[in-house]
């Protein structure tokens, strides 16, 4: 396992340390595995998002597939009993 050394304020480490009292996190080293790991699945999320968004940008959905859902949409809401 490797291991990283980082110096933090002591309003971090304050704040770490309630976590800790808390009972959120187990140590000050697990505190910063888990926001390491949070970042690092917040980042991967983020990429993930852009490429989506960069693929329906380049290649943005016709009527023809979408359009059917509004449809169906207006004629569920047209075959309610109201």
């Amino acid at each position: 396992m490797t291991q990283l050394v980082a110096r933090i304020d002591d309003d971090l480490a304050e704040s770490i340390d309630q976590l800790i009292a808390e009972g959120v996190v187990e140590s000050r080293s697990d505190a910063v595995r888990k926001g390491l790991q949070a970042l690092i699945e917040q980042t991967r999320r983020r990429r993930t998002a852009d490429e989506i968004i960069a693929g329906y940008t380049e290649h943005p959905q016709t009527e023809d597939e979408v359009g059917w859902a509004d449809q169906a949409a207006a004629q569920m809401i047209a075959d309610e009993p109201w």
